[in-house]
């Protein structure tokens, strides 16, 4: 294999307890991502990577493919690594950690991010982003503000509204980090034993370890924008899109 997505679900959840099974127009949340990512034409394999076997269950009653993983890993990424681990794939195949949380993603959004690791084999890891739309979306803290350089790598992530502009008010400055993320096999697997640096655990964004380890993240823009499912108005939302698509 030389690419495949891995989507990690547990079933505890602080803000939406159990929303992988939540149900979205009769179908599990689990099953509506898993769906969306098979659509992805680059991916040549999607996988479930959960710790909780009411979830392997399900995903093996829609018919997909799924993994159980350790119950003691502190995030998704490294779930996706353990999974990453047993693959037969070269340490140059790439992985693509599609959030579970995120019913309708757009598949092209997917090729999207893995096109620059297949076209530049020197890059080890991309992620996506996307012009910030208000000020609601600026002050947003669960929304993830990433500042880039001229070559199209990421400087700094934050949930505070950067860059501060001291003479206008524009947003053409501003964009949003979304969706998954793309890696090397081989870069994934070193990443997750890197420890917690001070910025992550400040501003408990994992994607920082890369940048205060030295690495790059390559910033792929998108027009596409994702709906990640965090609260119950999240989920209700997601329903009602959905609903009016089957309509």
């Amino acid at each position: 294999m030389r690419v495949v997505g891995i989507i990690p679900v547990r079933y505890h959840s602080t803000r939406l307890p159990a929303k992988a099974l939540a149900d979205i127009a009769g179908k599990t949340m689990v099953e509506r991502v898993y769906s969306q990512a098979a659509r992805a034409g680059v991916l040549e394999k999607v996988i479930v990577a959960t710790d909780t076997k009411r979830i392997y269950k399900v995903v093996r009653g829609f018919g997909g493919e799924v993994r159980m993983t350790s119950p003691r890993h502190p995030s998704g990424t490294d779930r996706v690594a353990e999974v990453a681990s047993k693959l037969k794939m070269p340490g140059e195949g790439i992985v693509v950690n599609i959030q579970g949380d995120a019913p309708l993603i757009p598949p092209r959004m997917i090729n999207q991010l893995v096109k620059p690791l297949l076209d530049n084999p020197d890059l080890d890891m991309s992620a996506l982003y996307h012009g910030i739309e208000g000020y609601r979306e600026l002050f947003n803290p669960n929304i993830v503000k990433v500042v880039i350089d001229k070559e199209g790598f990421a400087l700094y992530f934050s949930r505070l509204p950067l860059p501060y502009l001291r003479d206008e008010e524009t947003f053409n400055y501003f964009y949003k980090h979304i969706g998954p993320y793309a890696y090397r096999k081989s870069f994934l697997l070193k990443f997750s034993r890197l420890p917690m640096g001070r910025l992550e655990e400040a501003e408990k964004l994992e994607q920082l370890r890369v940048l205060e380890n030295g690495y790059r993240i390559k910033m792929v823009e998108t027009k596409y924008d994702c709906i990640e499912v965090d609260t119950p108005r999240d989920l209700e939302k997601a329903r009602e899109i959905i609903k009016k698509r089957g309509k």
